[in-house]
């Protein structure tokens, strides 16, 4: 495969790429990697699927078209079902959010309000834009957030949540108010580009400009759908009162018309949109033992919690029944207590030896940074640190030896890393050693610690053990 990748950027870019690095997977079966040479860079995708990679062409040009940020298409081969798309780097909506909160004491910040609205003026844009131009006989699986749709995303609820979280219901019932709920939904307009999965893990940000990704399951639907699915994305957590704000800002956009009967029909989409992700989490985390997946339903039944206190104007009892019963259940409200990965990241120097894991689980990876450009040899920088700036710039004119050794480590600690949180593993540890732990080790240590806290849902434990001040 990187065989194929390989021709196809040496096609475009006239250069063979000098390194292909695989990107973490997530949850559908494409497979990505970064290709780069010293003058381009581009992913690469591999997808059996052709119809939803023609979907994924068709889409992109349309969007593009009509003004949307998405990646540009830089070259295919339909014969190896792969294809090149624009770098748009490693910054997701999810991992800034990460980052934001870490470093404001977990708050919700102005910056991201901000992002937030940036990107609700774009979803109006894409919906509109979709309406338009999308040639939605590319829809794949369907062309259209149908009846046949929504029994499929209730189904999927039903059978990869309720049932394996043994959570009790009489299945007639349940199914009278799946077509209850579905009848209601389908009321409002539907004409409108359906982008399906609209959440944070598919908004790139560069600069702290939006692109987007990810949109090759669009079909035709309503405008509330994707605003339920970015506002109440479990993983984003958003505040409640952040969650309001963004939600006027939205409806703010749309045509006056179309404001006066968004919100009657709203939080009913809400409640089918937590429900697919629900069933997705099932599936990932209860049926393919993926745990990591798991980790969200808390955060989904928080979600769920609020919805059912809105105004739904609908008569769905046992429906309603199932869903209080999984906002009780205290096995599901704990789920994510246990099996989250904490990976243990710190600097040391030789001279006092490997620090020990103090965890108890052992192994994990010890990376050893004195082959790399050493600062400390001159004067001007035996009192700093690799948290310094003047370091930082030191490091940055060696760049290539830097991300050389880096990108490696990445990729070493990341199999390691997606296989723990597969199996449930809670701790792994990663170090770096260097002469006197005061430059190269500290540097690559907070190299790694800030990619593994963007790439991963991982908790990060980081410590500098000759740089106390620092931990």
């Amino acid at each position: 495969m990187n065989d194929m990748l390989n021709n196809l950027f040496e096609k475009w870019s006239g250069k063979a790429a000098d390194t292909i690095d695989a990107l973490p997977q997530s949850g559908s079966n494409r497979k990505y990697f970064r290709l780069a040479s010293a003058t381009h860079s581009a992913i690469g995708v591999y997808s059996t699927d052709m119809r939803e990679n023609e979907a994924f062409f068709s889409f992109s040009k349309s969007l593009r078209d009509g003004g949307i940020k998405v990646p540009k298409l830089y070259a295919t081969d339909t014969n190896y079902n792969i294809y090149l798309q624009e770098d748009l780097g490693d910054e997701t909506l999810f991992s800034l959010i990460n980052k934001e909160r870490a470093a404001n004491g977990g708050s919700f910040t102005p910056r991201l309000v901000d992002i937030y609205k940036k990107i609700l003026a774009d979803l109006v844009e894409i919906q509109y834009v979709g309406r338009e131009r999308i040639d939605f006989s590319k829809c794949y699986p369907r062309d259209a957030f149908d009846s046949q749709s929504m029994t499929w995303d209730l189904n999927y609820f039903k059978y990869y949540f309720l049932k394996l979280a043994h959570i009790p219901f009489d299945e007639q019932y349940l199914e009278n108010d799946f077509r209850t709920l579905i009848d209601f939904l389908l009321q409002t307009d539907c004409q409108y580009f359906l982008y399906r999965d609209f959440q944070s893990r598919n908004i790139m940000i560069v600069n702290d400009v939006p692109y987007y990704i990810d949109y090759q399951g669009g079909r035709r639907g309503a405008l509330q759908y994707d605003v339920a699915s970015l506002l109440y994305d479990a993983k984003a957590d958003i505040p409640a009162d952040v969650r309001n704000e963004l939600l006027n800002e939205y409806v703010s956009h749309l045509k006056t018309e179309e404001q006066q009967s968004f919100l009657k029909y709203y939080y009913a989409y809400v409640l089918i949109r937590i429900m697919q992700a629900m069933g997705a989490y099932g599936y990932r985390g209860f049926f393919e033992r993926k745990t990591h997946f798991l980790r969200s339903i808390p955060f989904a039944i928080n979600n769920l919690r609020e919805v059912l206190q809105q105004p739904i104007p609908i008569d769905i009892p046992e429906l309603r029944k199932a869903l209080m019963a999984v906002c009780n259940n205290e096995d599901l409200q704990n789920i994510s207590k246990s099996g989250r990965l904490t990976v243990h990241v710190s600097s040391f120097s030789y001279r006092h030896g490997i620090p020990n894991d103090n965890s108890g689980n052992g192994g994990g990876f010890v990376f050893d940074c004195r082959a790399l450009p050493n600062p400390g040899r001159y004067e001007e920088y035996k009192q700093l640190t690799g948290r310094d700036a003047e370091v930082k710039a030191f490091f940055a004119n060696v760049k290539p030896k830097m991300d050389t050794f880096l990108d490696a480590a990445y990729r070493l600690v990341g199999q390691s890393v997606e296989r723990y949180m597969e199996r449930g593993f809670t701790n792994l540890s990663v170090s770096f050693g260097c002469t006197g732990g005061q430059h190269r080790s500290v540097w690559c240590a907070d190299r790694m610690a800030e990619w593994l806290l963007k790439t991963y849902d991982v908790d990060v434990d980081l410590r500098h053990w000759e740089q106390k001040q620092l931990n």
